[in-house]
């Protein structure tokens, strides 16, 4: 359900609006009408995702000697989905409208509009004539190879984990890895979701950044401590609210977990709370179904107290589309400025993620400013992601960057020519500082870690 907290503005229309007028995100093949509930990632869409991927990679594999990398196939052996239980419980329930035609969640009617009604839910309306559920199985399917018959049947993954786990001996010898440890991994899944929707928020093609932390049964709990905390501190690192974060148990966990927690991040508006990770202890049951299908004995041997066992599995799953959609959300302002009258939207994104760290103005299109301007930026460019920009008005150029959430403004102007010095504007407390423009790359740097 919704959350009925609206102590956050809806601002998703305004949202949606911008990053497609600003380069962030697009819907996919727009000039052919769109294909629903698929996006492509502008410019600077691509730059804010990519930013936070690399902030979760360096928080989770490069700044630590216990987590290995990899990169698994999207397309797997259709038995690893047999042994996952996705090809028998992978499912939704799914009931048809025979007046509008709409199809939708079963169990989700109450989040759903009915198409000839919207004030009212599907079977509330009087004229609306839902069919008996039946089950709907979320996986894409595929053929491999030429012939189109069962036996070459094959799945899009539906989640990146399963290839974690197919190689966890494989990553475990080959870097000499001792219990506990764990694998991560940022690839694409997808799910021919009934009822998709709220922008990127859930969506078919869709990007997980995954680790799976393998432990000896009976350390489970104090491991899945230790990452539930540490995934709360990692949103918190990135700019999000503490006070739109929160936890939430699971009610009912899936046939894998021994326990679960979300953690949901409020979206505002009807949207209200919702899950943009999760944390599970999945037991072993995931490396016990696989060795059972496979015949392969996936179990670790501890030399030190001489027994074997199959490790136990703290999963953290992160959507990275819901956690850009989060920091665009969390980011999105409509401020009043001082002795102006139109004030301005602004995107006070973390630096660490802004997509532009730095713009680059000349104050006029004369003078020497525009070359002095461009040597600037051509200088930080090979450290920071830098923009140009010299058509309109310098506060039409502010207004620019702020809406796409750009950190600082450089401005070069006569006296610049002249004594070497820029004047640098902070996005979101508006101050200027005038320093020397040799100075600038380690004026930002102090500014943009994080």
């Amino acid at each position: 359900m919704p959350s009925l907290d609206m102590s956050h503005p809806d601002v998703m229309d305004k949202l949606v609006s911008l990053c497609k007028r600003r380069g962030f995100i697009f819907q996919s093949s727009e000039i052919y009408g769109g294909t629903g509930s698929v996006w492509d990632y502008g410019p600077l869409g691509v730059e804010l995702k990519k930013n936070l991927k690399d902030r979760w990679w360096w928080a989770m594999v490069r700044s630590r000697d216990d987590i290995e990398g990899i990169d698994a196939a999207i397309l797997m052996h259709p038995r690893v989905w047999e042994a996952s239980g996705h090809v028998a419980g992978f499912v939704d329930p799914l009931v048809d409208c025979r007046a509008c035609k709409g199809r939708f969640r079963a169990d989700k009617l109450e989040d759903a509009q009915c198409l000839l009604k919207p004030s009212k839910h599907p079977g509330e309306y009087t004229a609306c004539q839902l069919t008996e559920a039946r089950q709907f199985n979320l996986m894409f399917r595929t053929f491999m190879g030429p012939l189109e018959e069962t036996a070459s049947v094959v799945y899009l993954r539906p989640e990146t984990a399963q290839g974690i786990f197919v190689n966890f001996l494989n990553v475990q010898q080959s870097s000499r890895q001792k219990v506990p440890f764990g694998i991560a991994q940022i690839g694409k899944a997808f799910r021919n979701e009934i009822t998709p929707g709220n922008f990127i928020f859930r969506t078919r093609e869709f990007e997980q950044m995954e680790m799976q932390f393998f432990v000896e049964p009976g350390t489970d709990d104090e491991h899945f401590e230790y990452w539930k905390d540490a995934r709360m501190k990692w949103h918190h690192a990135i700019g999000l609210s503490p006070d739109r974060l929160r936890y939430k148990a699971h009610e009912q966990l899936a046939h894998y977990a021994r326990a679960a927690f979300d953690i949901e991040f409020d979206f505002g508006g009807t949207l209200g709370f919702q899950e943009i990770e999760g944390i599970h202890n999945r037991t072993d049951f995931d490396l016990g179904r696989h060795q059972e299908y496979s015949g392969k004995k996936l179990e670790y041997f501890d030399q030190p107290k001489n027994k074997r066992y199959v490790p136990f599995v703290i999963e953290t799953s992160v959507g990275a589309d819901r956690v850009t959609l989060a920091a665009l959300v969390n980011a999105y302002r409509e401020e009043s400025v001082p002795g102006e009258e139109e004030g301005r939207t602004v995107l006070a994104l973390h630096p660490s993620i802004a997509p532009i760290k730095a713009a680059v103005f000349a104050l006029t299109k004369k003078d020497g400013m525009p070359e002095m301007a461009h040597r600037i930026a051509n200088d930080l460019r090979p450290q920071f992601p830098v923009d140009y920009d010299e058509t309109g008005s310098i506060g039409k150029r502010y207004r620019r960057q702020d809406e796409v959430g750009t950190p600082f403004c450089i401005t070069v102007d006569g006296d610049s020519v002249k004594d070497g010095t820029v004047t640098v504007r902070d996005r979101d407390t508006l101050k200027q500082d005038r320093i020397a423009a040799d100075a600038l790359a380690g004026y930002l740097k102090e500014r943009l870690q994080g």
